[in-house]
């Protein structure tokens, strides 16, 4: 053979290897992708009327379930039970809009094997169960219904965490939308109106916005300051009326304009108990940028959150930023300036405070069940990050239980019950305030006492001038949620 007939061989051995290397890839790699994706119309059409598995709560109640055609036992009508009290985080499985929330990122498991795919047909031939599988969720009833409550038609969210495994055990968001209106001949008309509604009821605000913390900010803050060894409880700052910042006309005052203890000076503690923005600006400018967004890291800003569902990553600018803006670092120290987080970022911010520094992984899938109610798979929990040492832990559980017992957060007191928290009235350009509670309890000694940790933020909780405050406002739902989970 010689010499261009060996190449001419060679190049054609070389394009059947390119072409069976594509065609592998896009039938085993990017396979499962293509037939997922919500805009495969082929394959939504197909499991159009199928059947899902059943979503239930901690506690056993039914969020989710698909019920035969009594005229054709082959197709199923998907029904959300709870209607609205669970439509952002169950989501929704339909023809039109796709699938969202749970019914979409657990979706391989509620679907059923029945259809004529390969997987399913090798399954049938070895024995297997073809039926869909059934989730648990960590949702608990009890706790989800006093969120929804509490909160009422305020728009907002409410997120509660089990601090010790990460379990999820209250997510609401609202205004919100029942899941049904999606279904059936009129779901095209329901649909365009959820979506142009200017309230955006579709949007889960409790993982897909985010929001400037204000104050709740500051137990990052203050962790930056412990574990620095900058300041402790007991370190004393200035007590002005307002905080010149350097290099700006700009100045940070407090809440009330006042001053927060005599005028003279205030301690850490002090300045936690009173939320005090100008010792907070003071002690943002000493940590300094670098220690300030490490620590923001730390707890999980500008970094993914691995969790059941997408949630938008909290951020706070990198230190190069503020070069030359000692200015910004202060406004950021207070959770105000580019500072932005979801209210799951700021529940994970608790949760690392209460599990003495480390933060688990948030998950909503306690247990995937086949049709015989079989447990096939358990979560397990995990350790996502270790935010602050132990004894930081400790000392910011002491400061932000005083925050409670005597300070801004007094509207989360329980009687009988230490709890600790933080407010924030975080101030929007031109609109009225979006106000905040972090708080967890019981604070207690016991390591197996059972916990929560409740983060809330309410839009627009009130414009200057009247008490729509975190304190006012935030604090009361999440105490009722700490209420139900107590039992009181």
């Amino acid at each position: 053979m010689n010499g261009p007939i060996r190449h001419l061989a060679a190049v054609i051995f070389a394009a059947f290897a390119v072409l069976v290397g594509a065609v592998t890839f896009l039938q085993v790699i990017q396979g499962p992708e293509y037939r997922d994706d919500p805009r495969n119309i082929r394959v939504v059409t197909g499991r159009a009327g199928k059947e899902r598995g059943t979503i239930i709560t901690a506690d056993g109640v039914p969020v989710a379930r698909s019920s035969a055609d009594p005229d054709d036992p082959q197709l199923f009508t998907r029904t959300y039970p709870e209607g609205a009290g669970y439509a952002h985080v169950v989501g929704y499985a339909t023809l039109i809009f796709g699938a969202t929330g749970i019914e979409a990122s657990q979706s391989e498991a509620l679907v059923s094997d029945r259809d004529a795919t390969i997987s399913g047909v090798l399954n049938a031939i070895v024995g297997g169960d073809i039926r869909p599988k059934g989730l648990r969720l960590t949702i608990v009833d009890d706790l989800q219904q006093a969120a929804i409550e509490a909160l009422g038609t305020q728009t907002g969210a409410v997120v509660a965490l089990d601090p010790d495994t990460g379990a999820v055990l209250a997510m609401v968001s609202s205004p919100s939308f029942d899941p049904a209106t999606l279904q059936g001949r009129d779901a095209g008309p329901a649909g365009n109106t959820l979506e142009a509604d200017p309230t955006e009821p579709l949007r889960n605000r409790a993982i897909d916005q985010t929001y400037p913390p204000g104050s709740t900010f500051k137990i990052v803050t203050a962790a930056a300051a412990l574990e620095a060894g900058i300041a402790g409880g007991g370190t004393t700052f200035p007590d002005p009326v307002e905080l010149d910042l350097p290099g700006s006309t700009a100045t940070i005052r407090n809440y009330d304009e006042q001053v927060c203890g005599n005028g003279d000076t205030v301690t850490l503690t002090q300045a936690l108990v009173s939320s005090c923005n100008t010792v907070f600006g003071d002690l943002g400018m000493q940590v300094g940028a670098e220690r300030l967004v490490s620590m923001a890291e730390a707890f999980g800003f500008n970094r993914e959150i691995p969790f059941d569902l997408t949630a938008l990553v909290s951020a706070i600018p990198d230190a190069d930023s503020f070069a030359d803006d000692v200015a910004g670092v202060a406004q950021s120290a207070i959770g105000q300036r580019d500072v932005r987080a979801t209210p799951l970022q700021m529940a994970l911010v608790g949760a690392a405070i209460a599990n003495e520094g480390e933060i688990m992984e948030p998950y909503l899938v306690q247990q995937i069940f086949d049709s015989e109610a079989s447990i096939e798979s358990e979560t397990v929990p995990a350790v996502w990050r270790r935010a602050v040492s132990p004894a930081t832990a400790a000392a910011l559980t002491d400061l932000m239980e005083k925050a409670v017992s005597s300070g801004t957060g007094f509207r989360a007191q329980i009687s009988g019950v230490s709890i600790a928290g933080k407010t924030g009235t975080a101030e929007v350009p031109d609109e009225a305030p979006d106000v905040w509670f972090v708080g967890f309890g019981p604070v207690s000694d016991d390591p197996e006492a059972a916990r929560i940790v409740v983060a809330v933020v309410v839009e627009d909780g009130g414009p200057r001038g009247t008490d729509g405050t975190g304190g006012s406002v935030a604090a009361p739902i999440a105490k009722a949620v700490m209420e139900a989970f107590l039992g009181q």
